[in-house]
């Protein structure tokens, strides 16, 4: 019956003007990325220096001496996919790595499999929902107390925005918003809003890592949706954050740098019907596009490990490799508007709760 309904959907789907838009122009994005990354090493003589760079992966040292023991790391969207590959990595990085999902039993799941691999990981998982200023406000106050709680420094040194959905119809969340864009940009937003104070109260430098997509690219009005946007408003957002870190103290010990990994073959799709998810893996698979999550993830470890002085880098391509993300993205003045527009509703938002 299930089989039936799914050949339905997906035939009224192939009707749709949206699925074509998309089938044509994300492969174009992606491709156009991977241009942008071999043409630079290929021909660096006609191409801007500056278009491109290649970082080693710089692994945490700390004093003896520090009041850091082991370094925290918060990774959103930790129960599948990219997230429960960057936990797992960062845990082999001897990070202490706090897991966020919205699934409890699919968390417990993950720290088995990470335990599997890495005996001694130190481990900590919370259930919130991204969807949910309320769930974020709690996460922030239950992450304090367990600070407080373990004697461990008040403070944060990685953050990592991963959590994201592909939803096929519109959803409206208890907030008011767009199911959709508040997951993937506006609760990426208060949750580093709410988190900032942490990581500027590290007593070594912290980074914020933001997993955006070559799909932005695709972001131009009037032709997007509100994935595209969300990417695209996550750039703009983090763009934005490093400038005003850097330009405030020019020796901020605060990073921000944004990782795409491509297309990766995760239940990112799983609300499509699987006849046609499994149909575009297939298809990228063919063109030698698609990544697994081990693969994919080395985008944003090379971002979470870039040495501390780069920041405000678009990271794609694995072994430390970076290019430019879309012009609209580096608009500061869209940056500023969408800044002030989201801190208006963060603002909003904290003095309607108290």
């Amino acid at each position: 019956m299930k089989m039936a309904t799914d050949w339905s959907t997906a035939m009224k789907m192939l009707y749709s003007q949206e699925i074509w838009r998309m089938a044509i122009h994300w492969p174009l994005s992606l491709i156009y990325s991977y241009f942008c990354l071999f043409a630079s090493h290929l021909f660096p003589f006609f191409l801007h220096s500056s278009s491109s760079s290649s970082y080693p992966r710089c692994r945490l040292s700390l004093d003896p001496e520090s009041e850091i023991k082991q370094p925290i790391c918060i990774v959103t969207g930790a129960t599948s996919g990219l997230g429960a590959a960057a936990a797992q990595a960062l845990a082999a990085e001897a990070y202490h790595v706090v897991l966020v999902g919205r699934s409890s039993q699919l968390l417990d799941q993950t720290i088995q499999e990470i335990k599997q691999k890495h005996k001694d990981a130190k481990l900590k998982a919370f259930q919130v929902d991204l969807a949910s200023f309320p769930s974020i406000m709690k996460f922030e106050s239950s992450l304090k107390q367990w600070l407080s709680e373990s004697n461990l420094h008040p403070s944060v040194q990685l953050l990592i925005n991963n959590a994201g959905i592909f939803a096929i119809s519109c959803r409206t969340t208890a907030d008011g918003y767009d199911q959709m864009m508040q997951t993937n940009y506006m609760g990426a937003f208060f949750l580093t809003k709410l988190l900032l104070p942490l990581l500027k109260n590290s007593p070594v430098a912290s980074r914020i890592v933001n997993v955006t997509s070559f799909t932005h690219r695709s972001g131009k009005y009037p032709w997007a949706r509100i994935y595209e946007y969300s990417k695209l408003y996550l750039l703009l957002f983090s763009y934005e954050l490093h400038r005003q870190l850097h330009a405030v103290d020019s020796s901020s010990t605060i990073s921000v740098n944004f990782a795409d990994p491509g297309a990766v073959e995760t239940r990112i799709m799983r609300e499509l019907p699987q006849c046609l998810s499994q149909l575009a893996f297939t298809i990228l698979r063919c063109l030698f596009l698609l990544q697994s999550p081990e693969d994919g993830v080395r985008s944003i470890v090379d971002a979470a490990l870039a040495p501390l002085e780069v920041s405000g880098k678009y990271f794609f391509g694995g072994k430390g490799r970076t290019i430019q993300s879309s012009s609209i993205s580096y608009n500061a003045k869209l940056g500023r508007d969408l800044w002030s527009a989201s801190n208006a509703l963060f603002q909003e938002y904290l003095q309607m709760k108290g």
